[in-house]
């Protein structure tokens, strides 16, 4: 195919709007005579009626002679990147006359000059190369304006995520209204206000990552990253090129250089968790890195200013740690500048119906079902077991029981794995071999029976030397919510409750 043949249209060719504006009618139909097949063609003989059509129809390129009378051609041209600039400008000029078209080419940004005479075919290989830029233009506007959208919805959903991580890790989205915890809150709320570091000890389990990043995003760094790096995962020297980054060529397989977490936390918060089991030599580099703002990637001779807040956590004795030498001191005492100690789940029994209740609602989502609750002997045994995972098993333990439960809505005491139904209870320790002598004569053979009587003394008991309902629920270590439900199914009269010789109610009552 001919380079002329290529550049006529198609038969789903789009006809683009053509403006040829000249005073000689002769040209003008020469114009109209060779485009106007293609495309559609509008013809003025003044630059004053140019601009007539241009501001009613939608014309992709302008064609327009130098000489006319009134308007030059560069007035014109001018005047129509006012109203269209993104329409494509040639301009028609004879081969004397080049101080117009040098003005031409400077101040109406043209595309192109046609010399007179033309060669039709040149001509229309001329616009058709013309309308590709326009058409490119055009994409390029679309394209420009799609990625502004675009941009503009990422923008909203990266504030509407974020919102959400705020909330999801906000002390508010922490079960817990036990008195531990809320002095836990009360510590940490304070701190998250500041810059200080922070070590988090505790049990495995108990929340440590959890309260870290509520402390991040409740705090004027929240705008930041928060990076958490677990440092019992990694042999020391991965370790170290995790947190500090590598150059290039420090190390077998480095083929590149690296970030570190440190340098990706700048302006944030970086996590180190299980802090407590670092090497000596890694200890000596945490240091310098609180002591300092500075990090030096491995393979580097430079080192890094870096602005970020340390929070650490460990379920190591650290200050045993020390004594035995395992355990740098000077470390020690610059991550503990405020040290937060988090209960174990035995210690904040009475936060297990709530926190049951919310791993309940979320296995239910993950495997689309909608859960009652649990019924009173399940919740009983959810709160009397000693729970040595803290809350992680907790809610590890309520994920299987929600894969697995059956058709019935409300999870019973038979849906428990085994070993939380025969387990160890709180405050009991473990249980050795007991003696069939060591037992009173069984009066009553029926299992359940013999239960509810004894559960009807002991919560006529708790109450009567507690004095009240909220103290007896302490007191036998169960949430006054299920104390209540087993006096309401026991069918316990208020005046039972009472002590010898009382002549009023509990004062929860």
């Amino acid at each position: 195919m001919s380079e002329i043949e290529s550049a006529r249209p198609t038969g789903d060719t789009r006809r683009y709007g053509i403006l040829v504006v000249d005073d000689e009618n002769a040209i003008l139909e020469s114009l109209v005579y060779t485009l106007g097949s293609e495309y559609e063609i509008f013809s003025a003989s003044s630059g004053e009626k140019g601009l007539e059509i241009l501001d009613r129809e939608s014309i992709a390129l302008v064609i327009s002679d130098q000489v006319m009378p009134g308007m030059s051609g560069v007035e014109f041209f001018e005047k129509v990147i006012e109203r269209n600039p993104r329409a494509i400008r040639m301009m028609l000029t004879g081969y004397a006359d080049m101080p117009s078209l040098i003005s031409a080419i400077n101040e109406g940004r043209i595309y192109r000059y046609l010399p007179k005479p033309w060669e039709p075919d040149d001509l229309r290989i001329t616009v058709k190369r013309a309308l590709e830029v326009y058409e490119l233009s055009s994409e390029n506007v679309q394209l420009a304006a799609a990625l502004a959208e675009a941009n503009e919805r990422l923008r909203a959903e990266n504030v509407y995520l974020r919102r959400e991580v705020e909330a999801r890790y906000s002390f508010e989205g922490i079960i817990g209204d036990a008195p531990a915890m809320q002095k836990i809150f009360d510590v940490t709320e304070k701190v998250a206000q500041t810059d200080a570091t922070v070590l988090l000890t505790g049990e495995t389990g108990t929340g440590k990552d959890l309260l870290a990043r509520a402390i991040h995003y409740s705090g004027p760094r929240k705008g930041g990253k928060f990076v958490a790096q677990n440092c019992g995962a990694l042999p020391d020297t991965l370790l170290e090129s995790e947190l500090f980054g590598h150059k290039r060529g420090a190390f077998t397989g480095a083929h590149v250089d690296k970030k570190g977490l440190f340098e990706v936390a700048h302006g944030g918060t970086i996590f180190l968790d299980e802090v407590g089991e670092t090497e000596p030599g890694m200890q000596v580099r945490l240091l310098r890195v609180l002591q300092d703002g500075e990090i030096r990637p491995l393979g580097s001779s430079e080192t890094l200013k870096v602005d970020v807040r340390v929070l650490a956590a460990t379920n190591r004795d650290l200050k045993k740690r020390v004594e035995d030498g395992r355990f740098r001191e000077d470390l020690y005492y610059r991550l503990r500048v405020v040290e937060i100690e988090l209960p174990t789940l035995r210690e904040r029994s009475s936060d297990i119906p709530a926190l049951a209740h919310h791993f309940l609602d979320v296995a239910g989502s993950k495997v689309g079902r909608e859960f009652q609750g649990f019924s009173n002997a399940a919740m009983d045994r959810l709160v009397g077991y000693e729970w040595p995972g803290n809350v992680r098993e907790l809610a590890n333990e309520i994920e299987r029981v929600a894969a697995l439960a059956g058709p019935e809505d409300t999870i019973g005491l038979e849906d428990l794995s085994e070993h939380v139904r025969g387990g160890t209870t709180i405050g009991r320790g473990t249980r050795g071999p007991i003696e069939a002598s060591s037992f009173a004569p069984v009066d009553d053979w029926d299992l359940n029976r013999s239960v509810d009587a004894l559960k009807r003394r002991m919560l006529v008991l708790a109450v009567r030397e507690a004095g009240s309902k909220s103290g007896a629920a302490e007191k036998l270590g169960i949430p006054r919510q299920s104390l209540q439900k087993m006096i309401k199914r026991l069918e316990i009269p208020s005046e039972e409750l009472l002590r010898p010789k009382d002549t009023s109610e509990s004062d929860e009552d």
